[in-house]
C-alpha cells in the first residue's frame, strides 16, 4: 500500500535579522529579558544579556537549566 503526499515547500524566517521591527504578520520581535535590561541591578542586566545572546547565538527560544548553568558560569559563577 503506497500512500502520496503532498509536500509544501516551509521557508524559514529569521526573524531576528529585524530585531524591534514590525514582522510581516503584524507582530514585534520579543527578547524574553528585553524589559529586565534596565534593572538597578548591574549582575541582573548582566545575567539576560548574557542568557538572550545564547539564546540568539544557538538559535534556541527557550534554554535548559543544563544552558542556563553554563551561561551562569561563563560568567564566572561558581557554586
Amino acid at each position: 500500500m503506497n500512500q502520496v503526499t503532498e509536500q509544501q515547500a516551509v521557508t524559514f524566517e529569521d526573524r531576528r535579522q529585524n530585531r524591534g521591527e514590525q514582522r510581516p504578520d503584524g507582530g514585534v520581535e520579543r527578547r524574553q529579558f528585553s524589559n529586565s535590561y534596565n534593572s538597578e541591578n548591574e549582575d541582573v542586566n548582566e545575567l539576560a544579556q548574557a542568557i538572550d545572546q545564547y539564546k540568539l547565538r544557538h538559535r534556541r527560544r527557550f534554554i535548559t537549566f543544563e544552558e542556563l548553568h553554563s551561561v551562569v558560569t561563563g560568567l564566572g559563577y561558581h557554586k
